[in-house]
C-alpha cells in the first residue's frame, strides 16, 4: 500500500526532477555561443555548462557591453580582468559577495556608489594610493565606526 509520504516524496522529487530540466533549457551550450562570445569568454569554457543560466546570461551581457566600449575602456577592462584572476578564491568569494549586496541596494544609492567610484577613479594616482594607505592604516575599529557614520549619513539623505 502507498502511503501519502511516499506520494509526497515521489512528486516532490518529480516537480524538482522537472523544475531542473526546465532550469537547463535557459542554458546556452558554449558551443552555441557566437564566435566572438567565445573568445572573450574562453576563459569559462570548461565550467560554462555548469554555470547557472542567469550567470551565463550577465556573462553574455557583458561580452555585448565589450562590444560598445573604446579602446581605453578596453584596456581598463582587462586590467581589471587580470587583478581578477590573480586573486584567491577567498578573494573572490569575497567579491562576489560584495557584488551581490551591491546588485541588493536601491537603484539610487547604487546609483550614489558608482558616482563615489567615478570620483576617486578621476583623483591622481598619488593621491588615490595615499588614501587607500590611510584607510588600511585605521584600526579596525576606527574603519567600522566610520563605516557606521556613512550609513548613518546615507539613511538621512533619503
Amino acid at each position: 500500500m502507498v502511503r501519502v509520504s511516499q506520494i509526497l516524496l515521489l512528486m516532490t522529487l518529480l516537480i524538482g526532477w522537472a523544475g531542473l530540466s526546465f532550469a537547463d533549457q535557459d542554458k546556452v551550450p558554449f558551443q552555441k555561443l557566437t564566435p566572438e562570445e567565445q573568445q572573450v569568454l574562453k576563459h569559462f569554457a570548461d565550467r560554462w555548462d555548469q554555470l547557472p543560466p542567469e550567470r551565463q546570461e550577465r556573462l553574455r551581457k557583458g561580452v555585448e557591453r565589450w562590444r560598445t566600449m573604446t579602446p581605453e575602456q578596453r584596456a581598463e577592462e582587462r586590467k581589471n580582468f587580470g587583478r581578477w584572476w590573480k586573486m584567491t578564491p577567498e578573494q573572490r568569494e569575497e567579491a562576489r559577495k560584495r557584488i551581490e549586496e551591491f546588485r541588493k541596494l536601491p537603484p539610487e544609492e547604487q546609483a550614489r556608489l558608482r558616482e563615489k567610484y567615478r570620483w576617486f577613479r578621476q583623483l591622481p594616482q598619488e593621491q588615490r594610493r595615499e588614501l587607500r594607505e590611510k584607510w588600511r592604516a585605521l584600526p579596525p575599529e576606527e574603519r567600522r565606526k566610520l563605516k557606521e557614520q556613512w550609513r548613518e549619513e546615507q539613511q538621512h539623505n533619503r
